[in-house]
C-alpha cells in the first residue's frame, strides 16, 4: 500500500533526506567528471528524483532510506545518459559528443 503523505509531510522527509543527493554526488564524482555533467544539474536531477521516491515510497516492501539510496543510484546511471546530457529526445543511448555544423543550423532555420 503507497503510503499517503501530506504535502507538508512529503516536504518534511525530502528535507530531512537532502543529505543523500550530495552523498550520492561525492560517491558518483568521478562519474560526473567523466561525463563532463554540470554539478547543479546532477543535484537538480536528483532532487527531483527524492521527491518522486518519497511519493512514490511503500512502507510495506521496505525501508525508507534504502529506497532513497537505490533510487538516487538508479537516477546517477540517468543523469549520463546522451538523451539528458544533450536535450535529444530521440537520440541513440550511446550518443557520444553530437555535433552539427553551422551550414546545418542555417539550413534548418531557412
Amino acid at each position: 500500500m503507497k503510503n499517503h503523505y501530506s504535502i507538508a509531510e512529503r516536504n518534511r522527509i525530502v528535507e530531512e533526506n537532502l543529505y543523500r543527493i550530495d552523498n550520492a554526488i561525492r560517491r558518483n564524482w568521478a562519474l560526473i567528471r567523466a561525463a563532463h555533467l554540470d554539478r547543479d544539474d546532477v543535484y537538480q536531477q536528483l532532487a527531483l528524483r527524492l521527491i518522486r521516491a518519497v511519493d512514490t515510497f511503500d512502507p510495506e516492501k521496505g525501508e525508507l532510506g534504502k529506497h532513497l539510496h537505490a533510487q538516487l543510484q538508479y537516477e546517477m546511471l540517468n543523469c549520463k545518459d546522451s538523451r539528458r546530457r544533450y536535450g535529444f529526445t530521440g537520440a541513440p543511448y550511446d550518443l557520444r559528443g553530437p555535433v552539427i555544423s553551422l551550414e546545418a543550423c542555417g539550413d534548418l532555420a531557412a
